[in-house]
């Protein structure tokens, strides 16, 4: 069973251990810097990408020593992390995936935007970040829906 909803990639996540040793490979290719923010103290991102309306990239790297990212990086190493869609509208994405058999966790809803999350138990092996902007989000980015 298939879905309706418009989806794009809207980012791939990138876990290293420190940003600024990272995006020097990223300017490389011809990436722009977009932003770079804390989480609480517990990880950074910054965003780049390729030009206004080009795909992006996303570094995320551990502030603190026990995150999920620190335990993410010691399993894994550096790598993809996660590939984020974009989705026009996020409750019937979870309600086709969930008919599908597929979990999906961690729902929240913010000012901005609405996320959940596809863990890598999925056939992909892959954790996919889905998300919904809101009118406030990235008022400069073009929307799915129009």
């Amino acid at each position: 069973m298939s879905q309706e909803t418009p989806i794009r990639v809207d980012h791939i996540g990138i876990a290293v251990e420190d940003i600024s040793d990272a995006e020097p490979f990223l300017f490389a290719l011809g990436c722009r810097k977009l932003i770079e923010e804390s989480v609480e103290g517990r990880f950074r991102w910054a965003q780049y990408d390729f030009g206004r309306e080009a795909s992006r990239l996303e570094l995320i790297a551990p502030e603190a020593p026990d995150t999920f990212l620190t335990s993410y990086l010691d399993d894994h190493g550096p790598g993809l992390h996660h590939v984020t869609l974009e989705v026009a509208a996020i409750d019937a994405m979870k309600a086709v995936l969930e008919r599908n058999g597929y979990s999906v966790v961690e729902y929240r809803e913010y000012q901005d935007w609405t996320e959940a999350f596809v863990p890598p138990s999925n056939p992909t092996g892959a954790l996919f970040q889905l998300f919904e902007y809101h009118d406030s989000y990235d008022a400069e980015r073009s929307r799915l829906d129009g």
